[in-house]
């Protein structure tokens, strides 16, 4: 008898851990991020910060070009919780209305020149003569592909600008058609071609320049895609660049730099990417991003707002 009582109070210790271990792995949850490149550094810190307030919770960050990290949702079909892109435009003509209806435009940012103390001419390089020393034959530098990322046809934008601010005829498709052999898919794939003195210069993002403490040559307003005051004149300058559908193409036109922040319609978890986005916007991620050089423009305004969550609709305007 004692024997037998023994075997069942063992079965009830086993069954009531086995249903523990259960519970536990049941509370484990995962979100799933795509986001820009130029992301990489806040939403790291971000994610690290999110995950010990929330135990149990694991944020996998993916970083990518913004155009790709939308056509891995488009075309190849990934599960994915939270996109953000560097150019809330691509939300807007990617995955509206087919994988998400709502878009909140949630920082801002600027183009620059990056280099380092060994980049040839670093200590002549100034607003008025960066492309002449850019187009010098032994000068180096690179960009990352339009047809992958914003930073990439934000380059052709701001050459664009260059060319007329300057006065000088051509100088976008010259700038343009030098040392294409440096085109990378994002922009921080560009950094370790940097950093081996394989180039001399890039453009790229001053907020990643910041946190990657590097050198950056700070271009005028009507060249750097920042002011939001030169939004027409911004518009004189387009290209294109791959659209949705094989053979398309989408214009892109100068504008302000903002990025865009959105779930996805099938987010295999939906509530905790909602909590998350909040950490995002919330005074917590407005400091770590203000830090990277990326701060907050909410509340912005929305064409979307009746479409964004309840719980997110603090940090969007309605256009009336």
């Amino acid at each position: 008898m004692k024997k037998t009582k023994s075997a069942i109070a063992f079965l009830i210790i086993v069954s009531i851990l086995g249903a523990s271990c259960s519970q536990k792995t049941d509370k484990n949850e995962k979100l799933i991020i795509f986001h820009a490149g130029s992301l990489s550094v806040p939403f790291k810190q971000m994610k690290d910060e999110f995950e010990k307030e929330n135990p149990g919770v694991e944020v996998l960050l993916e970083s990518a070009g913004s155009v790709q990290c939308a056509r891995k949702i488009t075309d190849l079909k990934k599960d994915c919780d939270i996109m953000a892109s560097a150019d809330y435009k691509v939300i807007d003509e990617m995955l509206i209305p087919d994988f998400t209806n709502w878009n909140i435009k949630f920082a801002g940012n600027e183009m620059a020149i990056v280099f380092h103390d060994q980049s040839k001419y670093a200590g002549e390089i100034n607003t008025e003569n960066w492309y002449e020393i850019l187009l010098r034959d032994d000068v180096f530098f690179g960009r990352s592909d339009p047809n992958s990322d914003p930073c990439g046809y934000r380059t052709v934008l701001i050459s664009q600008l260059a060319q007329e601010y300057y006065k000088i005829p051509g100088l976008s498709e010259i700038i343009i058609s030098k040392n294409n052999e440096y085109i990378r898919p994002k922009e921080v794939d560009l950094l370790a071609l940097l950093e081996s003195g394989t180039i001399d210069y890039l453009f790229l993002y001053r907020s990643v320049a910041q946190q990657h403490n590097l050198n950056y040559l700070v271009l005028p307003d009507s060249i750097n895609l920042k002011n939001p005051d030169l939004a027409n004149y911004y518009k004189t300058a387009s290209t294109n660049i791959v659209g949705k559908e094989p053979g398309t193409a989408i214009t892109v036109n100068g504008e302000p730099m903002v990025y865009g922040i959105t779930i996805l319609q099938n987010a295999p978890n939906k509530e905790l990417a909602i909590k998350f986005v909040q950490f995002i916007l919330s005074d917590v991620g407005a400091k770590i991003m203000e830090e990277n050089g990326q701060p907050l423009i909410t509340p912005s305004s929305s064409e979307t707002y009746s479409f964004i969550p309840e719980k997110l609709k603090i940090f969007a305007k309605e256009i009336k």
